[in-house]
């Protein structure tokens, strides 16, 4: 990516950005195939909210925490049985400075967060408001009219 930056590095290492590859990316084989007109482009970036500079700094813990260590490869270094400590913390941390750029307060899953993806993404595309799946209205009774 041209011009990248710690920004662009941190949201794009994030959970919530793993979530939506998972969700739309497509396939090939079992790889994932990152296409920039379907993942990219419809990925939501968080708005400005002042949190770039925890995002930049979290970023910056993520390649401190990778140049520690000397793993043959990525994979390697990110075995789920033996990635060190201090990595898996600093992505936590980048996570909790992308989760509180976008404002996202929900499960820890990759369901919730893609869902408050797609939710996000109807509100800013959608000419019509987003339907409210937590409340539901009672619907308004009329009146008894007195007879007579």
């Amino acid at each position: 990516m041209a011009d990248a930056n710690l920004l662009h590095f941190g949201i794009l290492t994030s959970t919530i950005h793993n979530a939506w590859i998972r969700a739309v990316c497509g396939r090939l084989k079992s790889d994932f195939r990152y296409s920039v007109s379907i993942v990219y482009n419809t990925f939501l970036w968080p708005g400005p909210t002042g949190k770039r500079a925890a995002i930049e700094t979290a970023a910056q813990g993520v390649l401190d925490a990778r140049a520690a260590h000397q793993a043959p490869s990525l994979a390697d270094l990110y075995d789920p049985l033996t990635m060190p400590a201090n990595l898996l913390k600093a992505h936590q941390a980048l996570d909790a400075a992308v989760d509180a750029a976008y404002g996202y307060k929900g499960a820890k899953t990759a369901a919730a967060r893609v869902a408050f993806l797609f939710e996000r993404y109807q509100q800013i595309t959608s000419l019509l408001p987003a339907a409210n799946l937590g409340k539901t209205r009672k619907p308004k009774t009329k009146p008894a009219q007195a007879e007579g």
